[in-house]
């Protein structure tokens, strides 16, 4: 909402030396968030003012229509003699008021106006349209005044708003009566402490009744309808050049009288309006629910079809309106429309915020009833519309007036006194509190020590005691409320889980891993770029029921299409050499759980039965690592060639997380989307009921790669790590023995689809407790080995915590290792 601190003072006595920053900063104080302050004008300078034609010579014999004018600026220029100017303009003729910039001047941009020969002619100033001195968006021509507006030579800096303070408020959903000019007005009084003009209050019409027929099919989508009409409207008439200025301070465009005064009466008072040529209506009008099937052109030349959940303004041709949000475009204000029908209502916020959402359609009337008006304007908004149609306009009002009032009186909040106190810890008197809350309007009645409040109409968001202290407690100033620190519990910490997971990070950031934080948000696309298949479990996923992106209306069930979305973007950004991972959580839907989560009250705390719905409801979220490699792992330069990131680097990665959990992986060829079938390992780790699959890493499918726009063999790895840490053991200092290492090397041949993890957990098994560790150094295929054969080479270090051993005891440990992968791998030793 922009507010221009001229139109501001009409409502509100603020101190003559009050600045706009001044006033930003106590407005910010009572919690509005004023965005910025804009001083526009604040670099129009010197003399401009107002003057009136003379004479006007055309000048031939140029490309393009040139005029040299007189004009008479009083004694502004000094010498009181007209003013020789030449102008391009068609729109004005002899005895028009105009806007004159003598030399001198500087217009907004820095454009300095100077005397200067032009057209074989020389120009002293310059005759201004409004576009030139930033008065609105305005190409037509120069600025005509009105007769009689002022005299010639008067400054017209002050006449025409050159100069003005904007105040730029950021409206929060809960703060819908400030958007407007009567809102912001009634906060900056009580900031400052001073007298509010209400500009709702007007005289209104003693009867109502005999208006336009009308009807409400449903008070729930429409509280209060009011319809006011004016006949004989002159069409041509032009909207007035304070009401034009006003509009576009506001960033509201002109358009035409009758459109102009619905934005003006919405700015002024926060009740959106809406104009029809009563020309085009046919019979009465009811507000209802769409039906199936029903379609509308909206004023955007849209054709759209319309919900069952939408609210309607109808009439016998069918819907002419999508209520509070747009309007239909044959019932629309034309350049030949005399009699106006002006509508003013109050919607159902929340059928309007979906109707909004649903059609992608937010106006200016959208945004203020779906953050809530005020159930008691409509009268008054319809009614200061037609005075100024008739004031601007020449239009006749009519007596007849349509007020259909259905609301519902506010119940009271019964509130404790000094509840606000204990909400800020501020001892704040009854008193205080009482004359806070009539400060904002709400009517209090108090019976011992008991308030009953009742909010005013035009805040909405007043519903229960804690907001009633918020209003206490802002108008009271939050600065006044002393900082105490809280103390922290005493044998407080993190617990082993966060432990670990800091640990993650580190050990992946010492790796050269740079961490991400991706939304949870995939769509269709991201699981189909991942060539899973059609059943494959990470397609059933949680359904948004209001997603932030139509494209991405699914919870996420893996980490890796946002890591492969920010490498791409770190690639086409000319970053290609990236290691990038993640830990968050991904959600899986429970069998049977129901489609929606119930929704407990909030006035209580929900019971154990509304507890288990709730956990039934909810998907289960396990917690996973995702890492993704392209890539150089090590840079080439003038030290020798780099290495490309592999498939192993990315089984290492994965193989040292699950390290920080003291926790070794065991590692299977596998296929699994989205990694090559030939470059995929899957992890494990061991449990006492069988081996438990934690996940995977390896080289990502090419059709992968190419979907998502990845460097061809990028890698990548994606863990479960709530399994992982289920699993975790808790660390012990290591043995450290004085005595030597003892080391054997042995060559086993073994089948080619023999995994070299199985044989080396095999000769661990074999060796015992003098294995301190093993290590494959070497693979062989070829003629020696025979076809379908590879030969697996293993240093084994031994050692024993008490003595020395003997060449006898490491023979013994060698053959018993070898023996136990000849047992359970096939293995036979190579000579």
């Amino acid at each position: 909402m922009r507010v221009p601190l001229s139109w501001l003072r009409e409502y509100v006595a603020l101190p003559a030396e009050a600045t706009a920053r001044e006033v930003a900063e106590k407005l910010i104080g009572l919690g509005l968030e004023v965005e910025t302050v804009e001083e526009v004008g604040a670099d129009i300078t010197g003399p401009i003012v107002v003057g009136r034609v003379l004479t006007i010579e055309e000048l031939t014999g140029f490309k393009k229509p040139i005029r040299f004018c007189t004009v008479d600026v009083g004694d502004a220029n000094g010498t009181g003699e007209p003013q020789e100017i030449v102008c391009g303009a068609r729109n004005f003729t002899e005895g028009d008021l105009v806007v004159v910039s003598l030399p001198g001047a500087v217009l907004p941009g820095g454009f300095a106006i100077s005397a200067r020969k032009t057209y074989g002619r020389i120009s002293a100033g310059m005759i201004c349209s409004a576009s030139e001195l930033g008065l609105w968006e305005d190409h037509e021509g120069i600025i005509v005044l009105p007769e009689g507006f002022a005299e010639p030579g008067t400054n017209a800096h002050d006449l025409l708003g050159l100069r003005d303070s904007v105040l730029d408020i950021a409206v929060t959903p809960d703060r819908g009566y400030a958007l407007s000019m009567r809102g912001v007005a009634r906060e900056a009084a009580a900031a400052y402490g001073v007298d509010f003009t209400d500009p709702a209050q007007r005289p209104l019409p003693e009867t109502t009744g005999g208006g336009y027929p009308a009807t409400v099919a449903d008070p729930t989508i429409c509280s209060r309808y009011v319809l006011r009409g004016v006949t004989g409207f002159d069409p041509h008439a032009p909207s007035p050049l304070w009401m034009r200025r006003r509009l576009h301070l506001c960033g509201v465009r002109s358009i035409s009288l009758a459109v102009d005064v619905t934005n003006y009466v919405m700015l002024e008072l926060g009740q959106p309006l809406h104009a029809w040529d009563r020309a085009t209506l046919r019979g009465p009008i009811e507000v209802r629910l769409a039906r199936q099937g029903e379609k509308l052109e909206t004023l955007d030349h849209v054709v759209r079809d319309l919900d069952p959940d939408d609210i309607l303004i109808t009439d016998e041709s069918g819907p002419i309106n999508i209520a509070g949000v747009m309007g239909g475009v044959h019932t629309e204000i034309s350049e030949t429309s005399t009699d106006i029908l002006v509508e003013a209502a109050h919607f159902a916020d929340t059928h309007i915020a979906r109707t909004s959402r649903r059609h992608q359609l937010s106006s200016e009337s959208s945004r203020r009833f779906e953050r809530g008006v005020d159930t008691a304007v409509q009268l008054a908004a319809a009614t200061r519309a037609v005075d100024l149609l008739a004031e601007l306009g020449g239009a006749t009002i009519e007596d007849g007036v349509t007020h259909i009032d259905l609301t519902v009186p506010r119940e009271p909040i019964v509130v404790r006194a000094g509840h606000a106190g204990r909400v800020a810890g501020v001892d704040y008197p009854v008193e205080t509190e009482i004359a806070r809350l009539r400060q904002v309007g709400c009517e209090v009645v108090q019976d011992g020590d008991t308030l009953s409040v009742t909010p005013p109409s035009w805040r909405p968001d007043l519903t229960d005691p804690n907001d009633l202290a918020e209003e206490v407690i802002r108008n009271e100033g939050y600065e006044n409320i002393p900082a105490v620190p809280p103390q922290a519990p005493a044998g407080r910490g993190l617990t082993r889980g966060q432990r670990l997971r800091r640990a993650v990070g580190r050990t992946l950031a010492d790796r050269g891993f740079f961490e991400v934080l991706n939304y949870p948000f995939v769509g269709t696309r991201d699981l189909d770029g991942l060539q899973l298949a059609d059943d494959d479990p990470r397609r059933t996923a949680v359904r948004l029921a209001n997603p932030l992106h139509d494209d991405e209306p699914l919870l996420r069930t893996t980490l890796l299409p946002g890591l492969f979305r920010a490498l791409a973007r770190n690639v086409g950004r000319g970053f290609g050499d990236v290691a990038l991972f993640e830990m968050g959580l991904v959600y899986h839907p429970r069998p049977g759980a129901p489609a929606r989560a119930p929704v407990p009250a909030v006035d209580r705390a929900p019971t154990a039965e509304e507890r288990a719905a709730l956990e039934a409801a909810l998907p289960a979220q396990p917690r996973h690592v995702a890492a993704v490699l392209a890539g150089q792992r090590l840079q080439s330069g003038w030290w020798g060639e780099g290495e490309n990131a592999t498939w192993a680097d990315a089984v290492q990665a994965a193989r040292e997380t699950a390290s920080v959990a003291g926790v070794e992986l065991m590692v299977r060829a596998a296929q699994y989307a989205p990694w090559h079938p030939g470059r995929c390992a899957a992890l494990y780790v061991a449990d006492g009921d069988g081996d438990v699959l934690v996940g995977h890493a390896g080289e990502l499918h090419p059709r992968v790669t190419k979907a998502y726009g990845l460097p061809p063999r990028t890698a990548a790895l994606e863990i479960d790590w709530d399994r992982v840490e289920a699993a975790a053991t808790v660390a012990t200092a290591p043995r450290v023995s004085t005595y030597p290492v003892a080391t054997q090397d042995v060559a086993l041949v073994v089948d080619e689809s023999v995994p070299a993890a199985e044989v080396e957990a095999a000769l661990r098994q074999g060796a015992g407790e003098l294995l301190e560790s093993v290590r494959l150094f070497d693979v062989y295929t070829g003629d020696q080995v025979g076809e379908g054969r590879k030969s697996l080479a293993y240093a084994l270090r031994l050692r024993a915590d008490d003595r020395t051993l003997t060449a006898e005891e490491t023979n013994r440990v060698r053959d018993a290792a070898v023996a136990a992968a000849a047992e359970r791998t096939g293995a036979v030793q190579r000579g």
